[in-house]
């Protein structure tokens, strides 16, 4: 190796080592300026301050690394070395500007060094610096910690709580609020110099107050009645509270409990709203897989008001079969969320094919995400999103009428469900009470007897409890006299032909519904459907379906699930029998809307149309506490004839928090009152607030008047002129 390369493998470590040291001196010095800074300013000036000081300390080292140099070096060998003889400074001349001697005593020098690592030329550790740096720094940030220091806390902020109060009873003459919003929220703690603030849920609140004179106790009196004492530290008041829910409360001293009372303040909890999920790809709930589609991309987005958790839990469910043979395969992937804690995305893309999907089938996707709430984090499951095969029609048969289908609507869908909530229901028969079983076998009934009227249907049977179509003026009275003749096209109720049973007197089909209406009015050997749905054969077998399917509902409406299987068994075997019938004709039937009189139309006549009056609107209940109250509140305190019920108002809105809009500032208004009876704009707002809280009055639509004489006049020579 030449000298110059030797020297420059000897100049390394000394630098390296000049650098350490010097490092290890100045981090412990930028740790005490970042603990001073922190006691006094806070965290975020500290780590600041920490993060100069340490550039600081680097530039120095970083400075003080330019004299170690190779002519520092070779200084540094002649004078710790004999054998260098003073020439250690021809290693870094050029060769050829050297004389001949000067070659020889050169290499010379170079095979003396040859074996030499430089360990004596590097400088030796500043061991006493360094020691003392790391003492210093750990006992000044020691100190810094554990030492007290109210130099950080807030100064009292004067109070106004607006009484006058007599000499010498004690009253509040400064006041601090400090708020700390729960870990989850990343809320930081602040100061209120006022006694009503809002904060999240769950917030814990820490009150400092002063009172001159000095009392001997004083309390938080909240109005649902708790009491919070306040505990005496030197001149100060303190007192802590957990923040669950919205409340009033008063400080008050021992002393100033008479008249005039401390006014109300108020805290407001905010509760953390559940996140909000939404699909932003794909666009429709419904996707139909295309030809060579390979994947299915999907993108949610998730918004809380302070975080959602990083993973989110995304179900598939395949679905497989066709009619009663469906069934359902789960699995769950864990997805990574992307983007900030308030507004995060999760995206995933999907392959059908891999999941198993097949023609006719589906892939359903639905994501669940929770909050960062702690502890009970909401978890909120989003919409649900369809990727569909569609399955191919099998349609037969040209110039039919109807359309001919190999499967049966979707009436025929639920007994295998029935017999699957039957089973599961013996399975946890020990862990659940009697009533409970009786409760949900009857459910199951109620169930089959639902299926039973729908197969019934078919059959031409009536379905149970239909009503009756409402009287009108000219229809024949219902007993029939000795009198009364027949009417020609009327039935029995046991003629075969599937009539309704007459209802109770006064019963109405509902409005707008299609099956009612046609119960009621329609006959069913009049529609071609019900008499060509089904041929004689099948029918006979869906006879025998709601034979067993009676025995089943009647087990399960008695408690007896275990007895009515059998019968559901066999009554599924039915249905499927009658799902493998060749052939089912669906006839398509058209409207059919009586003619219009075009004879009528613009001409303004109105004969044979009867005027329809609009149904009594019931009044409104109203609840005599407010009403009262109300009524009362109107009178002018000297003229009342009796004070407004104030503590009976109370009373029921603590019972009806849910129907009044602000149940907080209506407790403060008849507070208010309650403390100065003759206050006109307090017996006003809270007059106003029990308004909002009364129920509103229905609204009535009201007839236009006839006008005056004038527009009377009108009105006639309109009538009178025709369509001149």
């Amino acid at each position: 190796m030449s000298g110059e390369a030797l020297l420059g493998a000897w100049l390394r470590p000394v630098r390296a080592r000049s650098l350490a040291g010097d490092l290890l001196i100045g981090l412990p010095v930028a740790g005490l300026a970042g603990a001073i800074v922190w006691r006094l300013f806070g965290l975020t000036p500290a780590v600041l301050v920490a993060g100069l000081a340490v550039l600081a300390a680097a530039g120095v080292a970083g400075l003080r690394l330019r004299r170690y140099h190779p002519r520092w070096l070779t200084r540094r060998l002649d004078t710790l070395r004999a054998d260098a003889e003073d020439s250690a400074a021809l290693l870094l001349a050029d060769e050829a500007t050297l004389g001949p001697l000067q070659r020889l005593q050169r290499a010379r020098l170079e095979r003396r060094l040859a074996g030499d690592d430089g360990a004596m030329l590097r400088p030796a550790w500043p061991s006493r610096r360094i020691g003392a740096a790391w003492l210093a720094g750990a006992a000044g940030v020691l100190l810094a910690v554990l030492l007290p220091s109210r130099a950080t806390e807030p100064a009292l902020a004067p109070a106004q709580e607006g009484i006058t109060v007599p000499p010498g009873v004690p009253k509040l003459v400064a006041q601090t609020l400090r708020i700390v919003p729960p870990a989850y929220t990343g809320l930081p703690a602040r100061d209120a110099a006022k006694l009503d603030v809002r904060a999240p849920q769950g917030s814990r609140l820490a009150w400092r107050l002063r009172f001159d004179p000095q009392p001997v106790a004083a309390a938080l009196l909240f109005h649902d009645g708790k009491r919070t004492p306040l505990r005496r530290a030197g001149d100060e008041w303190l007192a802590e509270h957990r923040l669950e829910r919205s409340v009033l409360y008063r400080v008050v001293p021992e002393g100033g409990e008479g008249p005039p009372l401390p006014p109300l303040h108020r805290l407001d909890a905010t509760p953390d709203t559940p996140p909000r999920l939404r699909v932003i790809a794909p666009e429709r709930s419904i996707t139909i897989l295309t030809p060579g589609q390979a994947g299915w991309p999907l993108l949610f987005e998730a918004t809380d008001d302070y975080g959602v958790a990083a993973a989110g839990q995304l179900r598939i469910t395949v679905t497989e079969g066709e009619g009663e043979n469906i069934t359902a395969k789960e699995r769950t992937l864990t997805l990574a969320g992307s983007g900030p804690a308030r507004r995060r995305r999760f995206a995933v893309r999907l392959d059908p094919q891999a999941l198993g999907l097949a023609r006719g089938n589906d892939i359903v996707a639905q994501l669940t995400v929770r909050d960062t709430r702690s502890p009970s984090p909401q978890v909120v499951r989003g919409p649900s999103v369809i990727l569909r095969w569609p399955a191919q029609l099998e349609v037969a048969g040209d110039g039919l009428e109807g359309l001919m289908k190999k499967v049966l609507p979707a009436y025929f869908r639920s007994q295998r469900q029935i017999i699957i909530d039957a089973e599961k229901l013996l399975r946890e028969r020990s862990r659940i009470d009697a009533e409970t079983f009786a409760a949900r076998s009857d459910k199951l009934g109620v169930d089959q007897r639902l299926l039973r009227l729908r197969y019934g249907q078919f059959m031409g049977e009536v379905a149970e409890g239909e009503p009756e179509p409402p009287p009108t003026n000219d229809a024949p009275p219902k007993s029939a006299g000795a009198d009364s003749e027949p009417d020609e096209e009327a039935h029995s109720a046991d003629d075969g032909h599937g009539h309704a049973t007459p209802p109770a007197a006064g019963g109405a089909p509902a409005f707008g519904n299609v099956g009612d209406v046609m119960g009621a009015y329609g006959h069913t050997h009049d529609e071609s459907e019900a008499a060509t749905l089904l041929d004689p054969e099948t029918r006979a077998i869906l006879r025998q379906a709601l034979d067993e399917m009676w025995q089943s509902e009647l087990h399960l409406r008695q408690g007896d699930p275990r007895q009515a299987l059998p019968f559901a068994y066999k009554a599924l075997g039915f249905i499927k029998q009658v799902q493998q019938s060749q052939r089912i004709y669906l006839a398509r039937v058209g409207p059919e809307l009586p003619p219009i009189d075009e004879t009528r139309r613009m001409t303004g006549k109105r004969e044979g149309l009867a005027r329809r009056p609009l149904p009594p609107v019931p009044p409104a209940k109203i609840d005599a506490a407010p009403a009262e109250a109300w009524a009362a509140l109107a009178d002018l305190p000297g003229r009342a004839e009796a004070p407004p019920p104030l503590d009976a108002l109370e009373r029921w809105v603590g019972a009806n928090e849910a129907r009044v809009a602000d149940p907080l500032a209506l407790v403060a208004a008849i507070d208010a009152v309650r403390q100065e009876p003759d206050c006109i704009p307090c017996r006003a707002r809270l007059r106003g607030l029990i308004w909002t809280a009364l129920p509103r009055p229905p609204a009535q639509v009201q007839r236009r008047d006839a006008g005056d004489a004038a527009g009377r006049r009108y009105l006639d020579a309109l009538r009178r002129g025709g369509g001149r």
